[in-house]
């Protein structure tokens, strides 16, 4: 469905915005969420970032999207399973819901995206032919978190809101995850998600699988000596949860 039909021409510019605090979107989270986010210093340094963030919107910023907590919505600490980051929002109309690589299944499919589907396709070629989802709600809903580390970003500028704050939440989500003994994969692509390694073992408690690959992007997925294409990592989530006791992940939906 185009977003002609859907009636979204008209102003898209309106359609993942940002337009107040942020404090009625963490309060709308489950009470788990709310319990982590306003544990210190997450509360204070969430605080900061909302006045931030507020200044941005009162100088004329548009900021995307309209919820950062978005992935939080959809799934509950302990039945999260397998992690996947990136690093700041889509920065463009319409793209940004507030899951790291994923957009609305009526804009196209953004270069990264692709090359994930392309590599699903390699690992699961009897479902080639089936056309792929640009939104990748249904992982989240099986317990794939897909985090941005920066959860917001202002329209046309890429990565214009890293290190303002958000690192801090990020990490302190991942952290968060980590205390729990539930069997976690953590999917690193690319050197910005492989810097989180050290707090990945530093915080670690149960059985932790961390596979790495260069990122997605056209410029990388393809580079040696750890080629995204090829990586053949969906498969090894899959089979690593399975030898833990755990559900495999649907990755491409077969409808």
């Amino acid at each position: 469905m185009h977003m002609q039909q859907l009636g979204l021409l008209d102003q898209p510019e309106t359609l993942n915005q940002l337009t107040g605090s942020l404090q009625p979107l963490v309060a709308a989270l489950s009470p788990e969420w709310q319990s982590v986010l306003q544990q210190e210093p997450l509360q204070t340094k969430l605080q900061l970032l909302d006045y931030w963030l507020k200044q941005r919107l009162s100088a004329g910023a548009v900021i995307y999207p309209s919820n950062p907590f978005y992935a939080l919505t959809l799934c509950q600490p302990a039945d999260i399973k397998v992690i996947i980051l990136g690093q700041d929002p889509y920065h463009g109309p319409g793209q940004a819901q507030g899951l790291a690589f994923s957009v609305p299944d009526y804009v196209p499919c953004p270069p990264s995206l692709r090359n994930i589907y392309e590599e699903l396709h390699l690992e699961y070629p009897e479902y080639a032919n089936y056309p792929p989802r640009h939104d990748l709600t249904p992982w989240v809903e099986q317990g794939v978190l897909l985090l941005n580390t920066s959860l917001t970003v202002e329209d046309g500028k890429a990565a214009s809101h890293a290190n303002k704050g958000w690192e801090h939440i990020s990490d302190g989500i991942l952290q968060h995850l980590l205390t729990l003994d539930t069997p976690k994969v953590f999917m690193l692509w690319g050197n910005h998600a492989q810097a989180k390694i050290e707090l990945i073992n530093a915080h670690k408690t149960g059985p932790i699988e961390i596979l790495r690959s260069n990122h997605p992007s056209p410029l990388a997925a393809k580079r040696k000596p750890t080629p995204f294409i090829g990586s053949g990592q969906f498969k090894q989530c899959n089979a690593w949860l399975e030898a833990h006791g755990q559900t495999p992940i649907q990755w491409i939906a077969p409808s």
